[in-house]
């Protein structure tokens, strides 16, 4: 049974999914006109372990992320410049050029802490058509007004707008600025107006523009997963905002839900506050390497944490999650080695472990039953490369200590004289050819699979 905490209800609830065995997974993806920072990146480690415990129990999972390349203001009111127009001054390039730039960046990203690829990559430039004709759906139902600078999404002809907050008051903290001429507080842009030449806009049916942000998602998702699909995954600062317009728009063109599941990763603080490109503390992926700190003790560290409690940075914590993924490697390399002793009670072991996955996504419990077992000497080579479907530390890839066929043949035979003196309960004559070994440089270990040279 999978238990997942639905932020649309705010509970948790058990998962059944819309079709038997298949999943449909929606991640709301990044805005490419930066850097992502290690706390942008906690979302797609979330949404990688989401699909990877999904997996793991035997579903089918089509998984989409989207790049907005357009539209994404930075005000969450609908004002200011479009990011990517902005990055494309801020470095003397073009709009398309920023955008495929970071794209390339975010992807290499996602692939050095191990994050599997998506079923799908969607752009919202290559959406234009389809978020057109959403608008004019949402037109012809009444649901659309102009202003000056764009059409706009009427949210209070929605009852329970913002209902995936929580709260009963349609108007959010998340929106403190206004735009001349809205009805509501917070009421959205579906196309805005070119106020002034672009590189990236688009004719339409009331005029040269681009679509606004929250617009996209509905489209791209319903054209890769249907209407409705199952997972809707992104940060908690979606929740207010896009997410709720989202919901909004879908239920106002389809009268449908846009997804069943609405799950949330909370936020990377740094210094009490969450980590904010605006407020210029930002640490890169490639800022961490440049410390010599392999990024997959980063993605360690966030599953140190529960996904939906805020996740304290510092250096020495990733320091500490640094030094338990070398300490876990070194584990992984002698069990490789000597392989499974306790082949009989690895069933109870993955049943304890599916057992917390499976319960929301309990990785720092997961965490905790494999250090458990390796410290009580019951975890096995296999099992733990079991677990590490879930973890994703690469833990297959992790080289034997082995040197057996690198040892003297010397060693060797002394070796077996020390095994055939041990059989024949020569004691004395067995230790003093395991100081020999040791004076030349090895170690001999005894195991229940007999004698282990290093």
């Amino acid at each position: 049974m999978i238990k997942l905490y639905n932020t649309l209800g705010r509970k948790k609830q058990i998962f059944k999914s819309l079709k038997k065995n298949k999943v449909g997974l929606y991640t709301c993806g990044p805005t490419v006109y930066n850097y992502a920072h290690i706390g942008n990146l906690r979302s797609y480690l979330f949404s990688d372990i989401l699909k990877r415990m999904l997996e793991y129990n035997n579903y089918k999972v089509k998984h989409v992320i989207n790049i907005t390349d357009v539209g994404h203001l930075v005000s969450d009111a609908d004002t200011g410049e479009d990011k990517i127009e902005l990055g494309a001054k801020r470095e003397k390039k073009t709009a398309w050029q920023i955008a495929e730039f970071y794209t390339k960046v975010f992807q290499k990203d996602i692939k050095k802490l191990n994050i599997k690829e998506p079923s799908e990559w969607t752009k919202a430039s290559d959406y234009i058509k389809e978020q057109i004709d959403l608008i004019k759906l949402l037109e012809k139902r009444g649901y659309t007004y102009r202003i000056k600078d764009g059409i706009y999404f009427d949210t209070s002809k929605i009852k329970d707008y913002g209902k995936l907050t929580g709260s009963k008051k349609r108007t959010h903290k998340a929106r403190i600025e206004t735009t001349e001429g809205k009805k509501n507080p917070t009421d959205f842009a579906l196309w805005k107006f070119s106020q002034k030449k672009r590189q990236m806009e688009w004719n339409s049916p009331w005029g040269i523009g681009f679509p606004g942000w929250h617009t996209e998602c509905v489209v791209m998702g319903i054209d890769q997963l249907g209407l409705p699909f199952d997972i809707h995954t992104g940060g908690i600062d979606h929740i207010p905002v896009h997410h709720s317009n989202e919901i909004a728009q879908a239920e106002a063109g389809y009268n449908k839900n846009l997804a069943k599941y609405w799950l949330h990763n909370e936020f990377l603080i740094l210094k009490k506050e969450k980590m904010a490109k605006s407020k210029g503390e930002i640490i890169t992926l490639d800022s961490l390497i440049k410390k010599n700190i392999n990024p997959l003790s980063y993605r360690y560290l966030t599953l140190t944490t529960h996904y939906k409690s805020p996740l304290a940075f510092s250096w020495k914590s990733l320091e500490s999650a640094q030094n338990a993924l070398e300490n876990l490697y070194e584990k992984v390399s002698k069990l490789k080695l000597y392989h499974a002793l306790y082949n009989s009670t690895v069933g109870n072991y993955k049943k304890e472990f599916l057992g917390y996955i499976n319960d929301d996504l309990n990785t720092p419990k997961a965490l905790a039953l494999m250090w458990k077992l390796i410290k009580s000497n019951k975890a096995d080579y296999d099992l733990l490369l079991e677990f590490d479907k879930i973890f994703g530390l690469d833990l297959d890839k992790i080289k034997s200590v082995s040197r057996q066929n690198k040892i003297p043949e010397k060693i060797k035979k002394l070796a077996k004289q020390r095994e055939q003196y041990r059989k024949e309960k020569e004691w004395k004559k067995s230790d003093e050819i395991r100081k020999e070994i040791e004076k030349l440089g090895y170690q001999i270990e005894d195991t229940p699979q007999g004698p282990k040279l290093k």
